[in-house]
């Protein structure tokens, strides 16, 4: 049964937070450090970087569609999951031996294919385990630990170049270890929920392909909103190369990085309760802007300091609108379809991302990163401008789902 308690802290929640954890620690030893390694050991450029980022994230966001719809089909979510943290755990360390940035991407495809299918079963199978009550403050601190794992992994990813001299390519190796603790935390420790009724009358009579109109009027209007967003929310790879641009030596980056994750871990915990207390559409808005504010001053940014500082609050945007935006997604789809709910939100974001990261490495190529940067802010401020038009006023999702 669902936790109903004061502890939040606790069986799925607390597993599968730690789930997280452990995977983002295997990841992130890579992906700060993928960057450097493709423009300086591999020798692709900026455009090259946007069509991996674009190219795997789409992907994945179209798995992601596909997971979560046979999530509600067979009333299981586990299954999903393992299948999708066992290939990123024994695809992603691979990137330490690939010689051509097209094995890089093969590589990425694979680990975001891994991403697709695990997401909207552990999101959906996460709003399954707590009270509608306490979904914004169990996102939180699902995303604060995956965050916490941000932090680590590029602690221990710095770590291993310090003491092993820059040997990129060992520290991708290594990054199986903590995939392999993600692996058996998930196996021994997180359960599949009982299957609601819904869910097996469902499977029973053959859940219809999901389609946007059967989740509610205003889940569609709130998805093209979020696309548009998107279409500006280039890949953070670009921001570790303004960040280079701007003074920041390749030995702190992953410390840049590691900092970043620590901003996103605080503000997540602090971004999930918000929402609770006052419905999730003021803090999505305000995560926007603080968005194009951020891009805003990367389009400048000229000195280290401003760097650090940029990213610190950035994370702050991260809080606002992680764990708010999931609560959102849950509270306004029908219980026996919160799988395909959450596939759909999160291929409305790939199917964005892929234009987006296309587009802001061209620009940055052929008009230099303030053209890029200004173009991803002036997108975020729109994006907010529309939202309240589209989510109509009142406290919460419910109210918004009733208004329309």
């Amino acid at each position: 049964m669902p936790e109903t308690g004061g502890r939040l802290l606790r069986g799925n929640v607390l597993w599968l937070s730690v789930v997280s954890f452990l995977n983002d620690s295997a990841s992130e030893m890579i992906y700060p450090l993928l960057p450097l390694f493709l423009t300086q050991v591999l020798g692709v450029g900026p455009a090259f970087l946007g069509v991996l980022e674009g190219v795997t994230e789409s992907a994945s966001s179209l798995l992601k569609l596909a997971g979560g719809w046979f999530a509600d089909r067979f009333g299981r979510r586990k299954p999903l999951m393992v299948a999708g943290y066992a290939i990123a755990t024994f695809g992603r360390p691979l990137i330490g031996v690939a010689t051509a940035g097209w094995q890089v991407l093969g590589i990425r495809f694979a680990d975001r294919v891994g991403k697709g299918l695990r997401s909207a079963p552990r999101d959906a199978l996460l709003t399954d385990s707590v009270p509608e009550a306490r979904r914004g403050a169990a996102f939180g601190i699902h995303r604060a630990a995956d965050h916490a794992g941000a932090v680590v992994g590029p602690l221990m990813a710095a770590g291993l170049l310090y003491f092993y001299h820059d040997r990129l390519r060992l520290v991708f190796l290594l990054a199986i270890v903590p995939g392999l603790a993600t692996l058996a935390a998930l196996l021994w420790k997180v359960r599949e929920e009982g299957v609601r009724a819904v869910a097996r009358d469902a499977s029973a009579a053959g859940l219809p392909r999901p389609r946007l109109r059967d989740l509610g009027p205003a889940f569609p209007r709130y998805l093209a909103v979020l696309f548009l967003f998107t279409l500006g929310n280039a890949s953070d790879a670009f921001l570790l190369l303004r960040a280079r641009d701007a003074g920041v030596a390749d030995a702190m980056i992953p410390l840049l990085w590691g900092a970043l994750h620590v901003s996103k871990m605080t503000f997540n915990v602090l971004g999930g309760r918000l929402g609770d207390r006052i419905g999730p559409r003021i803090p999505i808005v305000a995560g926007w802007l603080v968005y194009a504010g951020v891009y805003a001053g990367f389009a400048v940014v000229a000195v280290q300091w401003q760097v650090w500082a940029l990213f610190l609050v950035y994370g702050l945007f991260y809080g606002l609108t992680e764990p708010t935006e999931k609560a959102l997604v849950a509270s306004i789809a029908p219980a026996g379809q919160r799988g395909s709910a959450f596939g759909a939100y999160h291929f409305a974001i790939g199917l964005g991302a892929l234009p987006a990261s296309l587009i802001f490495g061209l620009l940055w190529e052929r008009m230099g990163a303030p053209a890029a940067f200004g173009a991803g802010a002036a997108l975020a401020l729109v994006a907010a401008l529309l939202l309240p038009l589209v989510l109509p006023r009142g406290r919460g999702p419910r109210s918004a789902e009733a208004a329309a």
